[in-house]
């Protein structure tokens, strides 16, 4: 454009100008010698070798002006500001595309500086914990990990204060996520309630009673996992199966010798088969309508992943259960008798939990229903455990003045509190060489013994809120969206987000919505059908949730089961293979239904 110019110019000075004679030949040449200096100026630098054919150009002229005449220098003047003019424009324009390259290189550089920062929350978190769990060891959901929750969200917060939010922001945040949990958090302290009411009206006692007579030790740990599974297929809930027939099978196998965890892992395996599966269960109906297809397809698309895995899950506890030694007959004898003994056994007690199960299959909401069975403990207690009631006051307090009023403390306390039905029993010699196992199997710990989940679970849940409302959550995962390249990995970001959210947010519809409401355009993009996601989801959304200790799902059946999430984690068979039969149909293209054809790059 430089060049253009300048011949121009010089066509009009040949033009006009150089008809009079009596021009100054040398303003000429100063003009077009402080031309040819500017041109050095910035051309040189900026034009390289096009500028030194310009500036030749221009002396050129300065010397052939020695001939000529010209009478006005004004056009000259104009025309040599344009070309001057158009010099600086070509400047100004390297100058701005060298700053554009530099501000872009900083965008980048913040872009980067925020997924570190989103991250960092997670890191601050997981370091405490491994303290944690380093120090205190099970004793760390007592108070450690609740302060250490605390912390990171405060932590959280500064972060995000000083990216400029604002702490009423955060707050919102925290008060969403916690509104959000208040019906979790009824629904724990309530099974507390349950637990031991059921616990003193005889009800797990008689389950515990007749499950010993008929559950075979080499076959227990898969009979655990299949009736759970039958429970929570026909209820969709999880949690009311664990805490219904979960906590009559923990006794029966404590009593037949099994470690707590494996009891704890074949239980929670077979509830979350159908918290996963039944067509009741929330989760399942929530999964399919983020990835945006019918329930039944996505149960009917889940079976290919689901069945193996439960194949799976019932031979690993076929296997452990023939390895195992159980307890000798004689003690399971003693212990049939000691509960016959001491507590009234009968089959009309399990009228109680029928209903239960009766309401559950008409899809009651859990509130009312496990209020309800609280209530029927507390008056089947009354009319049938009279004896029981009244050694139990005489030990707890001896300053009721009334059957009445012994029977009111007790039923109170067992709901509320700590409750041993050992308290006050006189027992033989044979029956207190079985003593200290029995304590562990008739205790309870009733509301108060939720508080501690109950505080974790709202420390939790304040972390997450101060996470999402910060916006760190949604900085992660579309960092994880870079990396998709294949459908492979496409289904492996989908699985490690949804567990990431189960760990970062401590909730386990959120592990399922946010992913959901992120990839799904993905899968679309690439062909695979909705069915693909909402499979994913539920495979690595929904039961993982209760293998995190700060995760709602795993504090809540930690806290019911009486055992740390870390000791049950190993044996949650069917938790931890979902996610890898997942993987494995992918990597494997087995199975995958798409919508549109597409060539599959792994």
């Amino acid at each position: 454009m430089t060049e253009i110019l300048l011949f121009y110019t010089l066509y009009q000075i040949n033009k006009f100008y150089l008809k009079d004679p009596k021009m100054s030949f040398k303003l000429i040449g100063i003009l077009m010698i402080f031309l040819a200096y500017m041109t050095r100026i910035y051309g040189l630098y900026l034009l390289n070798d096009q500028a030194k054919n310009v500036e030749i150009i221009l002396n050129l002229y300065v010397l052939d002006l020695s001939q000529v005449n010209t009478p006005f220098l004004g056009q000259l003047f104009s025309l040599s500001a344009s070309v001057l003019i158009n010099l600086l424009l070509i400047e100004l324009s390297q100058f701005f595309k060298f700053f554009q390259n530099r501000y872009n290189q900083t965008e980048n550089l913040m872009d980067q500086l925020r997924r570190y920062t989103a991250i960092l929350p997670i890191i601050f978190l997981m370091t405490l914990l491994c303290l944690n769990i380093l120090f205190f060891g099970d004793a760390a959901l007592g108070g450690a990990n609740q302060i250490v929750l605390v912390i990171s969200a405060v932590f959280a917060g500064l972060l995000a204060w000083k990216e400029g939010q604002v702490f009423e922001d955060l707050l919102d945040g925290m008060k969403k996520n916690l509104n959000d949990s208040l019906e979790a958090l009824m629904i724990l302290l309530l099974i507390g309630a349950l637990s031991g009411a059921w616990m003193l009206s005889g009800i797990v006692p008689t389950l515990i009673y007749y499950g010993l007579s008929f559950m075979s030790p080499d076959f227990f740990l898969p009979t655990t996992c299949v009736l759970c599974c039958v429970v929570s297929l026909a209820s969709g809930s999880s949690w009311s199966t664990v805490a219904t027939i979960g906590i009559a099978l923990m006794g029966i196998g404590k009593s037949l010798g099994f470690s707590d965890g494996l009891i704890a892992g074949a239980i929670i395996s077979g509830a979350y088969f159908g918290d996963k599966l039944s067509p009741l269960s929330d989760t399942t109906n929530l999964a399919p309508l983020m990835a945006g297809t019918d329930l039944f397809t996505h149960i009917r698309y889940m079976l290919w992943t689901t069945i193996p895995t439960l194949i799976l899950t019932l031979i690993l506890f076929s296997c452990f259960s023939f390895w195992h030694h159980p307890s000798e007959i004689n003690d399971l004898q003693a212990i049939q008798q000691l509960l016959s003994e001491k507590i009234f056994i009968h089959p009309l007690l399990l009228i109680t939990p029928l209903i239960v199960f009766v309401l559950i299959l008409f899809k009651v909401p859990t509130l009312p229903l496990l209020f309800l069975g609280t209530m029927l403990g507390v008056i089947t207690a009354f009319f049938t455990q009279d004896t029981l009631m009244q050694n139990i006051s005489q030990h707890l307090f001896a300053n009721a003045k009334s059957s009445f009023q012994a029977h009111f403390q007790v039923c109170i306390q067992a709901m509320s509190g700590e409750l041993k039905l050992l308290h006050g029993l006189e027992l033989n010699a044979d029956q207190k060489g079985i003593e200290q196992a029995l304590s562990k199997l008739l205790f309870s710990k009733g509301m108060a013994g939720m508080l501690s989940t109950v505080w974790l679970i709202m420390c939790a849940m304040c972390f997450g809120g101060v996470m999402e409302k910060a916006g760190y959550l949604n900085r992660i995962s579309q960092y994880l969206l870079s990396f998709v390249k294949s459908d492979a990995s496409l289904v492996t970001c989908t699985a490690g987000s949804c567990i990431f959210f189960n760990i970062s947010a401590s909730d386990q519809y959120l592990s399922i919505v946010v992913p959901g409401r992120m990839f799904k355009q993905s899968y679309a993009d690439r062909g695979l059908a909705p069915e693909v996601l909402s499979r994913t989801l539920e495979d690595c959304g929904t039961v993982t949730s209760v293998l995190i200790p700060w995760n709602t799902c795993g504090a809540a059946q930690s806290s019911v089961l009486g055992i740390s999430t870390l000791s049950y984690l190993p044996y949650c068979f069917f938790n931890l293979l979902s996610p890898i039969m997942t993987l494995l149909m992918i990597y494997l293209n087995l199975k995958i239904s798409r919508i549109i054809p597409h060539k599959n790059l792994i």
